[in-house]
C-alpha cells in the first residue's frame, strides 16, 4: 500500500481535536490497582500494574508486511480488516521513501473512547484501549473519531476457520469475529503479561518493532535488543503520529534516519 506522508496525515486528520482530560488513575505511575477502583470502573483496571508502550524504528522497517501477516494469523483477522498496516511513505526529502507500520495507537487521551455512546471501547490502566464487541452497537462513531484510521467494521459475517470458532470470546482475545461490530489492534495483552512480545514484534525479522513496560523504562524487539524507552522518546529521537491533536499515542516512531544516543558528555554520532 503506497501513500505519501502528507496524504496519510490529511486522510487521518479529519477527527475532532482531542481535549486534554485524562483520567487521574491512568496517570499515576505505580498506583495500586485497588485504589483505582474508587475512581475508575472495574473493567478499566488491568490485571497487572504495568503500562505498555511500543517503539517502531522506521530505519529498520523494510516493508515486508510480516507484522501484518503474523497479526492476522494470531487473531484470525478477516481479509481487508488488518489491525496493523504497513504504508510506503514517498515524500520525505531528507530520508527518501520509507515504510511505516501503523497499529492502533492506544492513545492516553483517546477520541474513540469519548465518542462511544455505550462504553464499548474504553481505556485501561495498563495503557491499552480495549474493544468490547458484546457492547458494540455498530454505530461506527469511534471510527469517525479515530484520526489514525486504526479501526475496522465488519459489514458482513466474516469467514471463519474451525480453530477460530473453537475459541471462546473475551475482551483480550476478541474472536470469533462477528458481523456488525468494530474491531482493532489489542496489543496482545495476554502475551505481554506472560513476558512475550506482541505478534507483530515477535515476527518482525528486521527487529523494527519494540514493545515493553513504560514503568520498567525498556522495550525489546525480536532480536533480543533492549533499548531505554525514556532515552529514545524524551530526548528528541522519537516522535508520535499527529501528537499535535493531544491524543498522546502510546506508539512512538524512530525516524528513518536517526542519530545514536551517547552517554552524557559524549559526542553523538
Amino acid at each position: 500500500m503506497s501513500i505519501s506522508r502528507r496524504g496519510f496525515l490529511q486522510g487521518t486528520g479529519g477527527a475532532l481535536i482531542a481535549s486534554l482530560a485524562i483520567a487521574e488513575g491512568t496517570k499515576a505511575e505505580g498506583t495500586k490497582a485497588e485504589g483505582l477502583h474508587q475512581i475508575l470502573p472495574a473493567r478499566s483496571i488491568a490485571p497487572t500494574n504495568q503500562k505498555w508502550v511500543m517503539v517502531i524504528d522506521l530505519a529498520k522497517c523494510d516493508g515486508c508486511g510480516d507484522c501484518t501477516k503474523a497479526c492476522n494469523a494470531m487473531h484470525f483477522v478477516p481479509s481487508m480488516q488488518e489491525w496493523i498496516r504497513v504504508y510506503e511513505v514517498l515524500d520525505n526529502p531528507q530520508a527518501g521513501p520509507y515504510y511505516m507500520a501503523r497499529p492502533c495507537m492506544h492513545c492516553d487521551n483517546p477520541p474513540c473512547v469519548r465518542g462511544c455512546p455505550v462504553g464499548a471501547t474504553f481505556k485501561r490502566t495498563d495503557g491499552l484501549v480495549m474493544m468490547d464487541q458484546d457492547r458494540c452497537i455498530g454505530c461506527r462513531n469511534c471510527i469517525a473519531q479515530c484520526p489514525y484510521g486504526a479501526r475496522a467494521f465488519n459489514w458482513s459475517e466474516p469467514p471463519h476457520t474451525p480453530a477460530e470458532l473453537a475459541h471462546t470470546y473475551s475482551l483480550e482475545e476478541g474472536w470469533p469475529h462477528r458481523k456488525g461490530v468494530v474491531e482493532k489492534c489489542d496489543f496482545c495483552p495476554e502475551m505481554l503479561r506472560s513476558g512475550k512480545l506482541t505478534a507483530c514484534a515477535e515476527n518482525c525479522s528486521m527487529g523494527a518493532v519494540y514493545v515493553g513496560d513504560e514503568y520498567e523504562d525498556a522495550v525489546t524487539n525480536s532480536k533480543g535488543e533492549t533499548i531505554q524507552f525514556s532515552k529514545v522518546t524524551k530526548e528528541g529521537a522519537g516522535f508520535r503520529l499527529l501528537e499535535e491533536l493531544g491524543t498522546f499515542p502510546r506508539v512512538y516512531y524512530l525516524p528513518p534516519a536517526h542519530r545514536k544516543y551517547a552517554a552524557p558528555g559524549e559526542a553523538k554520532s
